[in-house]
């Protein structure tokens, strides 16, 4: 995929992870864009070491792979945020 496709697959599975978990952290779009394409890499990552595959392209399969790895990102950003508090 090429750096175009990473940017939009990770502004989707950005939006897509903040809209399925809200916080109180102030992300924009770079930073939600930054976690999705983040997120993308884990997710791929973490789908290659369980033997499920990584993204292949830019289809369903890899958008939600993308939107799982940043789910679980904003999941230990927001478990640091909190301890500040």
């Amino acid at each position: 995929m090429g750096i175009l496709s990473w940017i939009a697959i990770g502004l989707l599975a950005g939006a897509l992870a903040r809209f399925l978990l809200p916080g109180r952290q102030r992300l924009g779009c770079f930073a939600t864009t930054a976690v999705g394409v983040l997120g993308g890499l884990l997710g791929g990552f973490l789908a290659t070491l369980l033997g499920f595959g990584g993204i292949s392209g830019f289809d369903l399969r890899s958008l939600a792979i993308a939107t799982g790895g940043a789910l679980l990102l904003l999941l230990v950003f927001g478990l640091g945020s909190r301890r500040d508090e």
